[in-house]
Order: structure tokens, then C-alpha cells, then sequence
């Protein structure tokens, strides 16, 4: 099933609002001023399902000029444009720069939704429908299909949803949800008893209930609380989904919109971005070096400068590359799209793409940086590495076999391994005879799929300290060479992620229970063996009252411990009794040089079949040591 956003897009008053309660039944202005105006002011979601199954999300934008900034933000991970235009006044002022706003920002997908068509005669009808097609000439909305509808009689809606399921179904791919997951956030509250929720549509990658992430570019970590798809509760969501998102650890008042919730390291606060900055023909603005914009991209907003590197001036019409410095941080990346609004007065000259969210101050006109802009534009060997590494992550492919499908250089292919891990796009390990790599998204799900295993094995077996190592090696990373599994674990572990003991791995949270079934084993075992003395038993000689597996792993908890000693042969005593026997064998040993089983056997008052697995200990704790026969030691 797709995971489908649908957005409105139209000047004010021409029903936008109005066609979606009749798609959906439901009222996508939340704020009591909005119902009063009768105007769209923040951004409005709710969702509807096709025929088909597949749930579309909408998302109500403003149409009025004051709110350019809340309808960018909310064209984040759109798929499908409702460019809603009233039958009775044709395209407006606000529709044209809706229009050009949504193709700077990369929007492909259009449906012409004639809204009002009640309110006029088919002569006034056909005459709008041209004039439409001739304003539309030249943009994304040329070839749109035109769905003619009246929100309040329900004329024409049956023939919508048939149409946006045909377009979704045909012409819509579907995200990336094995990628890193990144959500742009656009609301930011509190609810009493849960804590901060945020609000967003997730562009790419999932996100799962006990995540651990981090909110850019404020660099706070979290941990997700819980997840809402649609207003219903849900373990993960996926690419395509608005959500709510209940996060810990951070306030409501630290973050705002704009603010963008991705994996820890995964991004990287900026104060520059290097750009392709394309001018709106219909624009009648021509901007200069160091000319003071507003930059619109995701759901962040901020004031910037326009550094032009290729020219003196750019113009309606012209594309240049451009260095924007920014006045407070964002994090972006690379390929994300734009829009710029001039300063004052306020309204929308250009957009285009980003070439590189993490640039160096660049100096204008000079031929070697605009040459390595020009082929970090193109797509460069970057981005071919990157998809290499992806699909042999399995393997953690090492950059001398990157450097060689390629055909870079050694050094070409380090420098370029180094930029994609800076970005937070790769990881990479430094072995002794080779660098090898595997991609962020694949150490993800890699990580979650371990602490999931890790969380089920914890809850059937609460007395293990952990899965063995050398299981999760084979069940998960199999293919990978054991340095570079080992030097995996190690990054984990230092992280909290997971904790080991020896060769056993527990999720970094897990702590054994000492529960009333702990207390219950270690109150039989630690009585029977006492009263025991020299007589040794075995597990199954004391009736402990628990499953016989928990009694198994608690019995190996309590020897790590200390508490009972486990002798050859199964049996069991304490250290009380192994104490005894270490002083009076050193003391046998200091007197006649050596000590047998029988000998063993009459100084303790047992049978042979104890003294043996305790001559056994003796060795094992380098008291004793062999001298040639079974049945007899000399001093270690």
C-alpha cells in the first residue's frame, strides 16, 4: 500500500478548506480565529481512503499572501497538487505564485480542481477553463488533468477521487523508506501527562517506538515515545506518512518549526549553503551580490544574504550559482529544494536546489570553485559511491573494491568515502589492511533489527545475561569479516546501544531480574548446599520450585557471582567448603609434598566420587598441579 500526501494549492476564498470537508467529512481549520475569518492561516491535515485502500493524507494550505510561509512548509513530501481555482473568478494573484511556488520546490503532480462550477453557466465555464490553459503554458500545471466539482453539491467529486486514484496509482513512486529517516517538522505542542508531540510529513526512511534520534538543528537528542499515523497509534511509520511524533527529552519551547528530527550524526548544522539559484521569468525583481533574502526550504525559514559567485547580478529568467550565508542555523541536504522571497516588500523571485549543505566560504569568480560546483551539481562520483556502498553494505565493501568498480583513483575514492561519511551518509572502519564501509541506512536497521532480537530474547529468557556474539554475527552480519563485526560491536557498546559480558550481548538497558523467582532458586540452592557440607549436589537434587531453565540460568548468574561454585561433573557447593579444602590441601602439600584422591577423600570425611572433581578444582584454581598420575598432585 502507498503512503500518499495530497496538498491544496490556491488563492484565498476559492474553497480549498470547503473541498476537502467534502472529500474527508472532516474540518481542517483547527484554530478558533481560522473559523472565525473564515480563512486558512496555519496549516490543516487530515486524510481519506481510495477506493483501492490506499490512505491519502491531505494537507490544507493558506492561500492568503500573509501565510506564504506556513503553505511552503507544508508542501514538504507532497506527492499530488489539488490547484484549487474558483469557477467564478479564474486564476488570481495568489494561485500564479502558489504555482511557481510549488515548481521551484520540485512538485511534478497536478490535478486543475474548477471549484464553485454551481455558481456559473457553461459558456462562463468553458471561457475560465481557456483563460486557465493559457496562464498555465510553461509550468508544471501545463498538461494537469481539469476535474470540474462544486464542494457544497458534491457535483463532480465522485469523478475526483477516481482521478487522484488513477494518478497515484500510475504516476506516483513510492518513497524511500530504507533510507535515513528525516521528518521536517511543522508543529511543535504539548499535552499534559505525554510531553512534546511534533507534527511533519516524513520524507524519507521510518521511524519506529524507542527510537533514539536527534533534533536538528537544535543538537538534542530524543527517544520516541510513541507514534500517531493518521490519529491512530502505531509501532513505526514509514516515508509518505504524516504523523505526530511524542518525543522525550527535549522541551516545547527549544524546538520550533523548522526544526528537523533525523538519526543522530545524520546531518549537520550549517550557516552557508552552496546553490543553484533559478529567477521566476515573471519575476520583476533583479537581485545583486549580498542582496537580503528570505530562504524558504523543508519547513525552515530564515534570513539570508545572496553571495552570486558566476556573475554581478542575476535577473528574471537567469539561474546562477549562488553561496547563501545564512543568519541562524539550519540542516539541510544536499538536493533539497528551496524558494527565495525578496526582502521587502515581501514576495517570491526564485528557488532551486542545494548543491551542498555544508560548504566552505567561497570566494566569487574564482574558476576552480565554480568547476567543482559545476560537478557536485552534475551528480559527481559521490553520489555513484554512495549507491555502490549501498548495495554491498551486506558485505561492508572495502574502498580498494570501491576504487576499483569505479575506476577512481585510491585517493579520488578515499577523498570522496571521507565526504559521504562527513555527511552522515556512510560509516566506515579503518582495519589494519583495508578501509571498509557499509551505508548509515543499512547500520540502522542493522541496529534495530539487533535490539529487537536482543528485547525478544531478554523477555524468554530474563536470567541470561545476553544473546551469545557470535549468534548475532551469524544471524545478522554473516557476510561482514570479523574484525570489522568486532569493531561494529565495540562503536555499540560505547554508545550504550548495547552492553556485553564476555561473549554475551544485552541491549544497553537490560538489567536481570531479581525478582521473587531470583530470591526463590538462590534462597533452595544456597540452603540445600549448605546443609549439603561435603556431600555435593546437583541441580536437579534440589527442588527449587521454578521452570528448570530459569533455575539453569540463575544457578550461572549466582557462580558468576561467587556464591556457588560449579565442580566438574555437575555437582555444586560453596565457597565456604571450597575455602576449607584450598587451606587444609596447602597444608598436606607443605607437610608431604604431595596429596591424592584418598588422601583428599579421609581429610574431609567423603566419598571418593566428591574428592575427585575437588582435586580437579584444586588444579583449576593453581593450587595443585598433575604429576604424572590420575590420583595424585604436587603443589602448583
Amino acid at each position: 500500500m502507498k503512503n500518499i500526501i495530497v496538498g491544496t494549492a490556491g488563492h484565498i476564498d476559492h474553497g480549498k478548506t470547503t473541498l476537502i470537508r467534502a472529500l474527508t467529512g472532516r474540518n481542517t481549520d483547527r484554530w478558533e480565529e481560522e473559523q472565525r475569518r473564515g480563512i486558512t492561516i496555519d496549516l490543516g491535515f487530515t486524510w481519506f481512503d481510495l477506493p483501492r485502500g490506499d490512505r491519502v493524507g491531505i494537507i490544507d494550505v493558506p492561500g492568503h499572501e500573509k501565510f506564504i510561509n506556513n503553505m511552503v512548509a507544508g508542501v514538504v513530501g507532497m506527492d499530488l497538487v489539488l490547484l484549487v481555482i474558483a469557477a467564478d473568478e479564474g486564476i488570481m494573484p495568489q494561485t500564479r505564485e502558489h504555482i511557481d511556488i510549488l515548481g521551484l520546490l520540485g512538485i511534478e503532480k497536478s490535478i486543475i480542481v474548477l471549484n464553485k462550477c454551481d455558481l456559473v453557466d457553461e459558456d462562463w465555464l468553458e471561457m475560465v477553463k481557456e483563460d486557465i490553459a493559457e496562464e498555465l503554458k510553461g509550468s508544471f500545471c501545463e498538461n494537469a488533468p481539469v476535474a470540474e466539482v462544486s464542494s457544497v453539491t458534491g457535483q463532480g467529486l465522485p469523478e475526483l477521487i477516481s482521478l487522484i486514484e488513477r494518478m497515484t496509482a500510475d504516476e506516483v513512486t513510492p518513497k524511500d523508506i530504507d533510507t535515513i529517516p528525516r521528518l521536517p517538522i511543522d508543529r511543535v505542542f504539548s499535552i499534559s501527562g505525554f510531553g512534546t508531540i511534533v507534527t511533519g510529513t516524513l520524507i524519507s526512511g521510518r521511524i519506529r517506538k524507542e527510537d533514539s534520534l536527534g533534533v536538528f538543528p537544535v543538537n538534542k537528542p530524543c527517544k520516541i515515545r510513541s507514534i500517531q499515523v493518521h490519529g491512530k497509534d502505531a509501532e513505526e511509520c514509514f516515508a509518505g506518512q504524516r504523523v505526530a511524533i511524542n518525543i522525550s527529552n527535549i522541551k516545547k519551547n527549544e524546538i520550533d518549526r523548522g526544526c528537523v528530527l533525523a538519526p543522530v550524526s545524520s546531518m549537520k548544522n550549517t550557516m552557508m549553503l552552496d546553490v543553484r539559484l533559478s529567477m521566476l521569468p515573471s519575476s520583476n525583481r533583479t537581485i545583486e551580490n549580498r542582496t537580503r533574502l528570505h530562504l524558504f526550504t523543508g519547513t525552515s525559514e530564515v534570513l539570508c544574504r545572496a553571495v552570486l559567485l558566476d556573475r554581478d547580478t542575476l535577473g528574471p529568467g537567469e539561474s546562477g550559482l549562488v553561496q547563501l550565508r545564512l543568519e541562524d542555523e539550519i540542516a539541510v541536504r544536499r538536493g533539497d529544494r528551496f524558494i527565495v522571497r525578496f526582502y521587502s516588500p515581501m514576495e517570491t523571485i526564485g528557488g532551486g536546489v542545494v548543491i551542498e549543505a555544508n560548504p566552505n566560504k567561497k570566494k566569487r569568480f574564482d574558476e576552480k570553485t565554480l568547476s567543482e560546483m559545476a560537478i557536485k551539481e552534475q551528480g559527481g562520483h559521490g553520489d555513484m559511491i554512495e549507491l555502490l556502498i549501498k548495495q554491498h553494505s551486506d558485505t561492508a565493501i572495502t574502498a580498494a573494491e570501491v576504487a576499483k568498480l569505479t575506476g577512481l583513483t585510491m585517493e579520488e575514492t578515499l577523498s570522496e568515502i571521507a565526504e559521504l561519511e562527513d555527511q552522515g551518509l556512510i560509516v566506515s572502519f579503518q582495519m589494519k589492511k583495508d578501509l571498509h564501509t557499509w551505508h548509515s541506512s543499512f547500520e540502522r536497521n542493522i541496529v534495530e533489527s539487533i535490539l529487537a532480537h536482543l528485547r525478544s530474547f531478554h523477555k524468554e529468557n530474563p536470567y541470561k545475561p545476553g544473546s551469545r556474539k557470535a549468534e548475532l554475527r551469524v544471524r545478522f552480519l554473516n557476510k561482514v569479516k570479523q574484525n570489522v563485526f568486532d569493531e561494529f560491536i565495540q562503536r555499540l557498546e560505547a554508545a550504550g546501544t548495547i552492553k556485553r559480558s564476555g561473549e554475551f550481548i544485552a541491549a544497553g538497558d537490560f538489567e536481570i531480574l531479581h525478582d521473587d523467582t531470583y530470591a526463590k532458586v538462590e534462597s533452595a540452592l544456597l540452603k540445600a548446599l549448605d546443609s549439603a557440607g561435603f556431600e555435593f549436589l546437583k541441580l536437579s537434587d534440589v527442588n527449587t520450585g521454578v521452570n528448570p531453565a530459569y533455575a539453569e540460568d540463575i544457578l550461572q548468574l549466582l557462580a558468576n557471582q561467587g556464591k556457588v561454585i560449579m565442580l566438574a561433573e555437575d555437582l555444586l557447593t560453596l565457597p565456604k567448603y571450597t575455602d576449607i579444602v584450598i587451606e587444609k590441601a596447602k597444608e598436606v602439600l607443605a607437610a608431604e609434598g604431595k596429596i591424592t584422591i584418598a588422601g583428599l577423600r579421609d581429610m574431609i570425611g567423603t566419598s571418593r566420587k566428591n574428592a575427585k572433581p575437588l582435586l580437579e578444582y584444586l588444579d583449576a584454581v593453581r593450587v595443585t598441579r598433575r604429576n604424572g598420575t590420575e590420583s595424585e598432585r604436587v603443589a602448583y
